[in-house]
């Protein structure tokens, strides 16, 4: 069987914007949207292995803690975006080189940044590529989350 690892897109609301008090907080409770929500469900239902991709932190386990609010993404120029070599470097010490499949689970941002990261050695699967919106790709996680029954590439 191939062993393969989920990568999901974080998200611009985070736990801060509904309780600033919260303090560190393990990534798996740090965003809030309702599209990293099914995304998350998605990958805890049907996959050993998953992490968080944030343009600012890079790959978070899902109980890496993140210190505090932040606004960085990858759509936008900004020194605080991660850079391809600081990702290397997180796959190989978060053993993520391990995998022999990547199934990506974000927009066509996450799928450039995965694909230059890891590089042609890997098997990638997008299972929402065919979607045409976020409101599509919510729908269809959301069926497969209730329905018991991983999405097909």
């Amino acid at each position: 069987m191939v062993k393969r690892l989920c990568i999901i897109p974080c998200g611009s609301k985070k736990i801060w914007n509904i309780k600033p008090e919260a303090g560190p907080t393990e990534a798996k409770n740090v965003y809030m949207s309702n599209y990293h929500h099914y995304c998350q469900k998605y990958a805890a239902q049907f996959f050993e292995h998953w992490v968080i991709l944030s343009a600012k932190y890079g790959f978070l386990l899902p109980n890496d803690l993140v210190h505090s609010n932040y606004d960085v993404s990858f759509n936008r120029k900004s020194g605080e975006v991660i850079t391809v070599d600081q990702l290397k470097q997180q796959i190989i010490d978060k053993h993520l080189d391990d995998f022999e499949a990547l199934v990506v689970l974000g927009g066509k941002e996450y799928r450039k940044v995965v694909e230059q990261t890891f590089g042609n050695s890997y098997i990638y699967q997008y299972p929402l590529s065919d979607c045409s919106g976020i409101g599509y790709m919510i729908q269809k996680l959301k069926n497969a989350v209730l329905e018991d029954v991983e999405i097909s590439y």
